[in-house]
């Protein structure tokens, strides 16, 4: 079970996480997308988007 909380800009994941890294979004013909490692291809992952 993943448990998020976000307090006033705090960001608190308690689960077990392989992987942190930070993308831009880039377009992809009428959409958006964000690239990660091939490795992971199947796996869950949480994408959070940020205000700036």
């Amino acid at each position: 079970m993943t448990r998020i909380n976000v307090k006033k800009g705090n960001l608190t994941i308690k689960d077990k996480v392989t992987l942190f890294y930070e993308q831009r979004i880039t377009t992809f013909g009428n959409a958006a997308k964000l690239g990660a490692p091939k490795r992971y291809i199947g796996k869950r992952a949480v994408v959070v988007i940020l205000e700036n």
